[in-house]
This record gives C-alpha cells, structure tokens and sequence, in this order.
C-alpha cells in the first residue's frame, strides 16, 4: 500500500508497505483523511526516535474486525493501545500503560497511509451528520478538552492562552465555550482575526500584566513558550504544558518552588465529548484547515505544514 514513511529524521513516500493485519481485537481501517500535527512534524525534528509511517489524526471506515457490527463503519480512534492487564491500567491509567503503543509516534504505524490497525476498543464511531474535514479534528479537540478534565478552573479565574496556532485555537475556543472567556497571546494576525470572530479575546505578550493569571494554558510548540507562562502565572496558579518539541528546555525550579505554581502535563484527551460537541455544531473546527493534499504528495503536504502560519493541513488517503 501507499504509505508516508519516517526513518533516521527522513520522510519519504512509499508504494510497498504491506496491507497491515490486524491481530485478535484490531480492526482494518481504511484511512479517508488524516491531520498534520506539531507533533508529527517535531518527530520529523527528532523529537522522538520513530520509524515507520506517522500520524495519528484521521477519520477512516473500518475495512474489517472481528468484532460484529463495526465493519463499514465511519470512525475516528484513540491513539493509546494500552496492554490492559498491568497495574497501570487496573487503576485506570491506560494512556500511561507501560507496554502501550501509540498510533504513528511510538511502536505502532501511524495514520499517513492507505489503512491502519488499532484496537476495536480504541474506536469511536463517528455520528453521520460530522463531515469527514471535522471528524478528523476529533483527537486535537479531545486534547484541547483535557485541560478542563485536568484543571479545575473556577468561575471568574483568569485565562491565558499562549499561542494561536491549531492547538491554541482549539483550548481557547473549548475554553470558551465552558464560559472560562480566556485572553489568547499570540503574533500572527491571521490566526488572531479567528480567534476574535469566535468572541475571544487576543493579546500581545507585552500588554499582559505580569504574575496575575490565574491559569496558563502553553501551546506554543517551541520553548520560549514555558519561560513566557512563567512571567504571567501567579504565585500558587497553574500553568498546563501541552506543547511537544525537539530538544530540552531550562527551567529556574527554585523559583517555581517559591511560588508554590503548579506544573500539568497534558496530552490525550476525552473523544466522546469531543465527538459530541462536534455533531451538536457547539463548535467550528473547519475554519482551521488550510491545506489539502493527497496521498501521493504527502511530503509537499509536510513542507507546507512547516510553512510559518499556516494551520492545519490535511492528507487525503
């Protein structure tokens, strides 16, 4: 099969991937679209030592499974496949299994290609009145609906998004929706323009207050954003690190320990309320696509995806 394929920091396209074979529990998914995150394109980086075909945002219909019901089916799928019966996922931590694989980012192919195997546990039938360009959103907005899962936010709390890109956009508008009206920094005036259509409030970095926020959600995907979350925390806030990148960063700890803040990290989140919000139109997602690409040019669709501002771009299987 057609397949992107990443190995030694090389993305390349393939025509002789073998048709993977689910094994007992995993369905046969044929992959209709799938989404260029930061991630995938900080693995490219080096951020994690992959090989093999990534991604793991997409919806698909399900070719085969053994379990009744699913085949034809239209489905996103979570991207944790967790072994089940260690401790970690009997005291209900699976996405922290330590024998997992994750879909397109560790041990197991990704998305990029024309089919994929996860477990039929980890699918999520996709209701028929999302389109295709939304449902594949369903894992981003499942990580953007975390922070909330995570992190009680009371009423009245101060905001503060930092980055506008896919990510931000998404927490931000999530955010808003709960009625948490959060304050989005960012640089780019596109992305702002967005953001302010859906009633949310932007800013730049330097007309922030110092030290007032009370929660401080980083979606930057590089480090300068960390050290900038810092400097709007208040002492005992919170501040939520979604941001993945290549490479380390330095953190003053003793200062941290002064201030008594609170570090979250937060990845995968939540695909039934995700899913919900999407069939009951609670949001727009479509909105952030830019690009469009097929299969064939997957790696054209990668360059793009890097290009400085541009949001989402989508591979067509």
């Amino acid at each position: 099969m057609r397949a992107l394929w990443l190995e030694d920091r090389a993305l390349g396209a393939r025509g002789d991937v073998p048709l993977p074979v689910p094994p007992a529990g995993e369905a046969l998914v044929r992959v209709r679209l799938a989404g260029i995150c930061n991630t995938d394109l900080e693995l490219v980086k080096g951020y994690y030592p992959f090989a093999g075909i990534p991604g793991h945002e997409f919806v698909g219909e399900v070719v085969s499974a053994e379990t009744p019901g699913w085949a034809g089916r239209r489905v996103v799928g979570e991207i944790n496949a967790s072994c089940g019966s260690c401790p970690t996922c009997a005291a209900g931590r699976r996405t922290h299994c330590p024998a997992r694989t994750v879909l397109g980012i560790k041990g197991r192919n990704g998305a990029m290609a024309e089919c994929l195997t996860l477990p039929v546990a980890n699918l999520h039938a996709v209701p028929d009145g999302v389109s295709d360009e939304a449902a594949v959103f369903t894992e981003p907005l499942a990580a953007a609906l975390e922070v909330q899962e995570q992190v009680a936010i009371g009423r009245g709390a101060r905001v503060v998004v930092i980055g506008d890109g896919k990510l931000g956009q998404l927490v931000s508008r999530t955010l808003a929706i709960a009625g948490h009206a959060p304050t989005v920094v960012g640089r780019h005036r596109r992305k702002l323009a967005l953001l302010a259509r859906a009633g949310i409030a932007t800013a730049a970095a330097a007309d922030l207050a110092p030290r007032e926020a009370d929660v401080v959600v980083e979606c930057t995907g590089n480090p300068d954003g960390l050290a900038l979350a810092r400097s709007l925390v208040r002492p005992r806030g919170t501040i939520v690190l979604k941001s993945t990148y290549h490479g380390d960063v330095t953190v003053n700890l003793s200062a941290i320990v002064v201030d008594e803040v609170t570090l979250v990290g937060s990845r995968c989140g939540p695909f039934a309320p995700a899913l919900a919000m999407l069939a009951g139109g609670a949001i727009t997602v479509t909105d952030l696509i830019d690009d469009r690409f097929a299969l064939a040019d997957g790696v054209r669709a990668f360059a793009r995806a890097a290009e400085h501002g541009v949001l989402k771009v989508l591979i067509a299987a």
